[in-house]
């Protein structure tokens, strides 16, 4: 039978048709080989166990041996009965052509049900065959397939008669071989003149014990690994402390010569430092001598910026006269230009009364003239008169006193006219005096250069206005 199997059910099927019966430690190592290569042995143990468990055709009594139920279901008996008839696995296509009149839902039920008969394997390509068929038993054991032959014959073989049943599965194997395994494994008991048979309680403690003890040597195992984990890295702690102290003595001889090398240094440097001393006792007393002179210094800098600081406030009081000084000034120039405005006014009263005053003496000369003329004229009548009648007299005696009369006010309008002339002399002398007044006080040189810039702006208004 040609073909790779479809599942664990199979291969589990498989190997325990030929062995007839075996522990999940030993079915292990076939199933690991065939199918799930890429788990672990105890995922292996633990996929195998649940298989066994699920399936019914695999039965166990004490839960460690396990057998392969070849009994199946009656359900079943027609296709056994077809397969053998054929010698070669079938679809389920080809199933219904040789004459399984079924509907195809019943079919597949039963197929289903197939899993569960320990007569039926399934292959890769969805072909059903038997268990039966064609077992390669290449891939077994030496040990197992001697057990397998001293199980058909329970009551012992020789070693020759034991060489020839395995011959037949697997014909590489030599009597030294079996031999050897005989020996190795307690089970195998030697019953007398070379025979052997095999004993299936024996084997049952022998692997129990065995696997007890596998499992002390693997906490062994794991305690000897910790250990060695645990030294390694002391191991590695103590490399890393050697590293450490070497480095150390490395360091500690690189920093003794360094020591002598700082020591000869050092001698050269007291005496460096000796001559040093000398240059730094002069050197010091130079800086002593140019701290007092610049001591000295820093009192006439001092004095200089205490000078500097009295001209300062000197300076700004000044600005502050000089602000004063020009605000006085300002009030000057108004006040001036009032008093101009004023004198100006003076002048041209004074100019007036001047006329006044010269028409006055003008009409009063032409008055006193006309009067001596007059005078004379009368004096001359007079004197005519006197030559003349007494009549005449009287006339002229009250012309007289008319004339007199006349005199007497013209002399009042004459003394009205001194008194007024008084008075504008009087008033002539206060400006005169507010003039000298004025020009005694205008006599600052920028005063008058106010008053001449007043002027001709004055006298050019004037010229523009004219």
């Amino acid at each position: 039978m040609s073909g790779k199997l479809n599942s664990l059910t199979d291969v589990l099927k498989k190997t325990l048709f030929f062995f007839e019966s075996l522990t999940v430690a030993e079915l292990t190592p076939y199933v690991h080989k065939q199918m799930l290569v890429d788990y672990s042995q105890e995922q292996v143990e633990e996929n195998i166990c649940l298989c066994l468990e699920q399936h019914k055709c695999f039965e166990s009594s004490d839960g460690y041996i396990w057998v392969l139920n070849l009994e199946g279901k009656r359900e079943n008996d027609q296709l056994y009965n077809l397969l053998l008839k054929k010698q070669q696995p079938l679809s389920s296509s080809e199933l219904i052509k040789n004459g399984l009149k079924k509907k195809k839902n019943k079919l597949l039920a039963e197929q289903a049900e197939l899993i569960n008969d320990g007569r039926f394997i399934q292959l890769s390509n969805g072909q059903w065959g038997l268990t039966e068929w064609e077992v390669e038993t290449e891939q077994y054991s030496l040990k197992h397939l001697i057990i397998k032959a001293l199980k058909i014959h329970p009551t012992g073989l020789s070693l020759a008669q034991l060489t020839d049943v395995v011959g037949n599965w697997r014909q590489t194997a030599g009597q030294k071989e079996i031999y050897g395994v005989l020996r190795k494994f307690p089970y195998f008991d030697e019953i007398g003149n070379g025979v052997w048979c095999y004993n299936a309680e024996a084997r049952v403690i022998y692997e129990r014990i065995i696997k007890r003890y596998l499992k002390s040597i693997k906490r062994q195992r794991d305690r000897w690994h910790r250990e060695r984990l645990k030294w390694s890295q002391k191991c590695a702690g103590l490399q890393k402390q050697i590293e450490e102290i070497s480095a150390t003595h490395r360091e500690v001889a690189a920093a003794l010569a360094l020591r002598q090398n700082e020591v000869s240094q050092f001698e050269q440097m007291t005496t460096q430092m000796a001559e040093k001393d000398l240059l730094l006792a002069l050197r010091k007393k130079e800086i002593y001598r140019y701290k007092e002179h610049m001591q000295k210094l820093d009192a006439k800098a001092n004095s200089i910026l205490y000078q500097c600081r009295l001209w300062v406030a000197r300076y700004k009081e000044k600005e502050k006269e000089i602000q004063k000084l020009q605000q006085l000034l300002n009030v000057n120039q108004s006040s001036q230009e009032s008093l101009f405005s004023k004198l100006q006014q003076y002048k041209e009263r004074e100019r007036e009364n001047r006329a006044k005053l010269i028409e006055m003496k003008e009409s009063h000369a032409n008055r006193v003239a006309e009067l001596q003329t007059e005078i004379v004229e009368l004096k001359q009548k007079l004197e005519r008169l006197k030559e003349n009648t007494s009549q005449e007299q009287k006339i002229w005696r009250t012309e007289i006193n008319t004339l007199s009369a006349d005199l007497k006010h013209s002399m009042s309008e004459s003394e009205k006219l001194g008194n007024a002339l008084r008075l504008a002399q009087q008033e002539l002398e206060k400006i005169k005096n507010e003039y000298e007044y004025l020009e005694n006080h205008l006599t600052h040189p920028l005063v008058r250069m106010m008053a001449r810039l007043v002027s001709l702006f004055r006298k050019n208004a004037r010229q523009v206005a004219s």
